[in-house]
């Protein structure tokens, strides 16, 4: 085992000219087939709130909503508006995984448009929804969105693939920062494989559900993404090599100079962690929660 402390991988990001936290527009048109509309939710988690997306090609009279988020009504309005400034109506509804901040106002924003919820799960896309897996496409105009599955933050997880190349990440990638893989429902061996899906799509940008739109570099974030998650695997190893400890142990060792109030996502991408290294070998957990590092790891 080594004792040397694992290297922090660089954000590319931080040599961009992004808006600052709490500076994003609350509607921006990011292309000629995406609006951004921000919910008013910022939070820790949601960054400076959730991003719903209005989707569709220029003069064709409709779009797809992507994740409508909070059930809000001052937010229903700042759609509504951006509505009728495209003169569009809306095709579907569009969710890509059944976190709060996204789904809440799928059922009754399908309701008000009288459309279907488009999710992977029944739970989100109603009884009368459609279930989307993955390469399924979405029409709108005369264009195609594409389904992409990225599991991982949640098992649920889906991407959009708009015919500008664009990618819609929800939560697999954000436009600040790193996504939670959280314990139970996030799995980090799926989020890996569907990070490594990304990459090899090569997408010409990324629009979070979170954040800015990233289109410098989007492969040098992929990038990062992954030698990110890397890092904090090493951090953890590094950490069991002074015995087994719980996962609440390992947070306060490992995210020290992290702000507490996301010690408790923290502790739940850590499980997420542990229960992969379980998976392969690398750890086992006994009856007391301690995590034991095995020494082929």
């Amino acid at each position: 085992m080594s004792d040397a402390a694992p290297v922090p991988p660089v954000d590319p990001r931080v040599e961009w000219d992004l808006p600052a936290p709490g500076a994003l527009a609350r509607r921006c048109h990011l292309d000629d087939f995406t609006t951004r509309v921000l919910a008013p939710n910022p939070s820790p988690m949601t960054l400076d709130g959730t991003n719903t997306y209005l989707l569709g090609p220029p003069g064709a009279g409709e779009v797809v909503i992507l994740d409508p988020g909070p059930d809000e009504p001052g937010h229903l309005a700042a759609v509504e508006d951006a509505l009728a400034e495209q003169d569009a109506m809306v095709r579907a509804v569009v969710v890509t995984h059944h976190h709060h901040d996204h789904a809440a106002a799928a059922r009754p924003w399908g309701r008000r448009f009288g459309v279907e919820v488009h999710a992977a799960t029944r739970e989100v896309a109603s009884p009368d929804g459609r279930l989307l897996t993955d390469d399924d496409t979405v029409a709108v105009g005369d264009e195609r969105l594409t389904v992409v599955a990225t599991p991982g933050h949640t098992r649920d997880h889906l991407s959009l693939r708009a015919p500008t190349g664009a990618l819609l990440t929800g939560d697999h990638v954000l436009g600040r920062g790193t996504s939670v893989v959280a314990h139970p429902d996030g799995d980090l061996a799926a989020y890996l494989d569907s990070l490594r899906r990304v990459m090899a799509l090569g997408p010409d940008r990324l629009y979070p559900g979170h954040g800015p739109a990233l289109t410098d570099d989007p492969s040098a974030v992929l990038r990062f993404y992954a030698d990110h998650r890397r890092f904090r695997e090493q951090q953890l190893l590094a950490a069991l090599s002074a015995g087994p400890a719980t996962p609440g142990q390992l947070v306060a060792r490992i995210y020290a100079d992290v702000d507490r109030r996301l010690w408790p996502a923290a502790e739940a991408s850590t499980r997420a962690a542990v229960d992969m290294f379980v998976a392969q070998g690398r750890a086992r957990v006994d009856d007391a929660d301690r995590v034991h590092r095995l020494d082929d790891a």
